[in-house]
């Protein structure tokens, strides 16, 4: 990677080096056709992206193909990460249902394969379900980690799967999975958003990459927005980016571990996602932003209802 950008710097997830910056590929869906999607695609690879988060169940499907539409044949740098533990339905609001048996967890991997038209997946994340508001396994979908590990296990010994990774999980399960060999941990964090501090402090003890989902926190009614916090927006003024840039830049440099993945359907958002990278939080510039988390509570929800 010496000769592309690095937006970032460079971090590890399992075995393969990737930007600090890559890019959550879950609303090239809805509202984008699919030659915009192909053109925020290469614009993320252009910037140094190599780290796109995906599903089978974005879609249902459709992110996936758009994914390798654009991009296949892959650059040999592109880590490109999966999840299973849902199937879209397409009812709302919410368009997903449980799909966490053993053999819904197989089946969602044959399909990220074909779809992706890949022999192997680099990282697939168990999207368990223990963290709300949002979906929630009720009835036969309630399902022991380590039946599901098993399966996952399995996978990665029949090479389908290079490293396994879990996902919307509390601190407790993450614990449970570490014999697993788990390389990622994903669930919802933000600077408006600091529930899972002692999940993040496992990650950073074991070497695990810590994957925020929602970094910038939530856009429902009633919750805190990083946009209208007055000091993000002085901090934002100070050093000439938006407020979103320094919600990004603040997760990033909070932990070493962190990989971000932030989302969009636009070219000039992608391209100000990824110029966070390039916003340097001085030690007194992070000192008042951590006091807005404390301020908040950290105990803010966000919508993980596809994540």
């Amino acid at each position: 990677m010496t000769d592309k950008p690095q937006p970032g710097g460079l971090g590890r997830i399992g075995t393969a080096t990737v930007a600090r910056v890559g890019y959550g590929a879950m609303q090239l869906f809805e509202s984008i056709s699919a030659d915009d999607a192909a053109a925020v695609l290469r614009r993320a690879v252009e910037l140094g992206v190599n780290h796109i988060d995906t599903a089978s169940f974005y879609g249902p499907g459709e992110v996936n193909r758009r994914i390798r539409a654009a991009l296949a044949p892959y650059p040999d740098d592109l880590v490109i990460v999966s999840k299973v533990g849902a199937r879209w339905t397409g009812e709302q609001p919410i368009p997903l249902a449980a799909a966490q048996k053993p053999a819904e967890l197989r089946a969602a991997v044959e399909d990220d394969l074909h779809q992706l038209g890949l022999e192997r997946i680099p990282v697939v994340n168990l999207r368990r379900m223990d963290l709300g508001p949002g979906l929630a396994a009720e009835g036969d979908q309630i399902v022991d980690l380590d039946d599901q590990l098993a399966e996952m296990i399995a996978l990665r010994d029949e090479g389908k799967i290079d490293a396994i990774g879990v996902s919307s999980v509390p601190v407790d399960v993450v614990r449970r999975a570490l014999p697993a060999g788990i390389v990622c941990v994903q669930n919802a964090y933000s600077l408006l958003d600091r529930s899972q501090e002692e999940t993040l402090e496992l990650c950073i003890a074991r070497g695990i990459a810590w994957v925020p989902f929602f970094p910038l926190g939530s856009s429902l009614p009633d919750f805190p927005k990083m946009a209208d916090d007055p000091v993000v927006l002085d901090i934002a003024g100070e050093l000439g980016a938006t407020p979103a840039q320094v919600g990004l830049a603040w997760v990033l440099a909070n932990a070493p571990n962190t990989l971000l993945i932030p989302g969009t359907r636009s070219i000039a958002h992608l391209e100000e996602n990824i110029g966070a990278a390039g916003v340097a939080l001085s030690a007194d510039a992070l000192a008042r932003l951590d006091i807005v988390g404390t301020r908040q509570g950290h105990a803010h929800g966000v919508e993980p209802f596809l994540k």
